[in-house]
């Protein structure tokens, strides 16, 4: 079945008005947009404690392998591993601190 130019292009205005109209929703404000922002940066702040974490883990990992190798370098990678995953850890703690 062959179509025309214009059938073919009420066709695809015809398609994206109902995938325009399908996808939207209504957004309602919150009571507190102070409560949502703060939700957002607790959201934010747990994931970068998570990430912090699998660097802390990673560099435990790498310091008792170099430990086990006796390889002075990948202690040394594996130490500044460890220290970062602690700061990124630990960043909430060391931002109220630092604002007071």
């Amino acid at each position: 079945m062959k179509l025309s130019k214009t059938a073919k292009r009420l066709f695809v205005v015809f398609c994206v008005f109902v995938l325009a109209f399908s996808f939207t929703t209504v957004a309602f404000a919150a009571d507190d947009p102070l409560a949502v922002v703060d939700n957002l940066s607790n959201f934010l702040f747990g994931l970068i404690r998570a990430i912090g974490l699998i660097l802390l883990a990673f560099g435990v990992l790498q310091v008792g392998m170099s430990l086990k190798s006796h390889d002075p370098s990948a202690r040394a990678n594996g130490m500044l591993t460890l220290a970062g995953g602690i700061i990124i850890t630990f960043t909430k703690e060391i931002l109220s601190l630092i604002t007071g």
